[in-house]
């Protein structure tokens, strides 16, 4: 058996995917809210879990893991039962680390420059600049997903994966990044059958109730 693990997330956070994850998975967890509105991110407490500063980070019996992409992976593999992942394929299972690679590499990305300009320059007319482009390219970002990477009624087609726990975190910033759901029927669709499984509600109820840990 497996140790308990433990989840630092953030309310909101990409740290959402991996505690929707987690709780498809069946496992046995922990959760530990990080907060930020007090920068608690950057404290030495949470910097000794997370030298990053950022979530989430997962607790294992064998020490600490960051990144949506490998948290995930580790889950689906960790628990195979679940069927988060194609396991017993190589390729498909590439293929859907492919997809999880372009949503944290590019779309997150895209949704960062209008939050986190900051990153990237110091100039305010250059970070205004950025934030004015994220509603286009977040659009774009989704219509690609739409258009050649949804295979089914889930990313991979007919069988639910942790890509669909991602998919549907990112796909919750859209109308805050001034892009609504509605032009985007097929992701629309999407976000509603992931957020209509009793697993996904029991992470969102769990993320909203989270005390404050670190």
């Amino acid at each position: 058996m497996l140790p308990m693990l433990k989840l630092y997330y953030s309310p909101g956070s990409c740290a959402r995917a991996s505690l929707i994850a987690l709780a498809e998975s069946g496992a046995d967890y922990q959760i530990s809210r990080v907060d930020f509105s007090r920068n608690a991110q950057r404290e030495p407490e949470y910097l000794s879990i997370n030298p990053k500063g950022r979530v989430p980070a997962l607790a294992t019996g064998r020490g600490i893991l960051t990144e949506s992409l490998a948290i995930l992976g580790y889950i689906a593999q960790s628990f195979p039962a679940a069927r988060l992942a194609p396991l017993e394929d190589p390729f498909a299972f590439a293929q859907m680390q492919g997809f999880n690679s372009y949503i944290a590499s590019t779309v997150h990305v895209a949704h960062a420059h209008g939050r986190r300009a900051a990153r990237w320059s110091d100039d305010p007319a250059a970070q205004a600049t950025m934030q004015a482009k994220v509603a286009q390219n977040m659009l774009e970002c989704f219509q690609l997903i739409q258009s050649s990477m949804l295979k089914g009624p889930w990313v991979m087609g007919e069988a639910y994966t942790v890509a669909d726990c991602y998919l549907f975190t990112l796909s919750c910033w859209l109308e805050e990044d001034g892009v609504p759901l509605a032009k985007l029927p097929a992701i629309q669709a999407h976000h509603e059958r992931v957020a209509g499984r009793p697993a996904v509600q029991r992470a969102l109820a769990q993320e909203a109730a989270g005390t404050t840990q670190v």
